[in-house]
């Protein structure tokens, strides 16, 4: 029988040199991490590597070591510097083969687009073993191989891709949020916070300060995979910061 109480974790690596140079500004991480979330699924950690076959490698064999999963999105395009297929390859020691099924795809998808080119097929490459993610956008397949998931770095297609493995990862119980907000300097309350959060055990509190219209504030992430947890931890907060003397903001401010 699964354990209710298992939390299962991912890592998401960035890869490409347009995004560490500022050229391109990431939207993956965010959709990755909601993504996950619905699945019953924590995202962990999240790095950013440039296109350098040594620096995947590494990272690759680091964080899918300890996490449940990995994802990646970027370089698995038909160019050169497309390399990410070629780095998860050489990290889980196999070889690169042409997957006959992604072939087949894209030869379908370029028969009325130039035909599949030698480029265009580079796009069929796999780690040897992997099975192929569907992309219903512009036809090159993403990849699976064991727990790892290698996306493409197009935000559109990567939330496609996702879409398409909806439901097929095991996770455990998503995690629930509640929001509020204060008019309070963090600094006054944080042995508030910080008591309110030992009491309930299953919750993690996170603190969000901000200053607006000339004024401190901070707005109160309550989490919990609990319901009725989730739901006693934000009464207690809003009832220990009300008797504090700061009016309480349900959903923040």
């Amino acid at each position: 029988m699964a354990d209710p109480t298992r939390i299962w974790t991912a890592a998401l690596i960035v890869i490409g040199d347009e995004i560490l140079s500022g050229r391109t500004q990431d939207k993956n991480i965010a959709q990755v991490a909601s993504w996950l979330g619905v699945q019953g699924i924590r995202l962990r950690e999240v790095r950013v590597v440039p296109d350098v076959q040594d620096a995947i490698v590494e990272a690759v064999n680091t964080l899918r070591a300890r996490n449940d999963y990995l994802f990646t999105t970027g370089g698995i395009g038909p160019t050169h510097d497309d390399i990410t297929v070629d780095a998860i390859a050489a990290a889980l020691g196999v070889e690169v083969e042409i997957h006959e099924g992604a072939r087949a795809i894209l030869s379908g998808y370029y028969e009325t687009r130039g035909g599949l080119t030698e480029a265009r097929l580079r796009m069929a490459r796999v780690p040897a073993g992997a099975d192929l993610i569907e992309n219903r956008m512009s036809g090159a397949p993403g990849i699976r191989h064991g727990n790892i998931f290698i996306m493409a770095g197009v935000p559109y297609i990567t939330a496609g891709m996702l879409d398409c493995l909806t439901g097929t990862l095991e996770g455990g119980l998503p995690l629930l949020s509640a929001t509020i907000g204060c008019w309070v300097a963090e600094s006054e309350i944080a042995d508030l916070l910080a008591a309110t959060e030992r009491a309930h055990e299953d919750c993690q509190i996170g603190s969000y300060p901000f200053f607006r219209e000339g004024r401190t504030g901070a707005n109160f992430v309550i989490r919990s995979t609990n319901a009725t947890t989730l739901d006693a931890c934000t009464a207690d907060l809003s009832a220990a910061l009300e008797r504090g003397g700061w009016t309480v903001t349900a959903g923040g401010i």
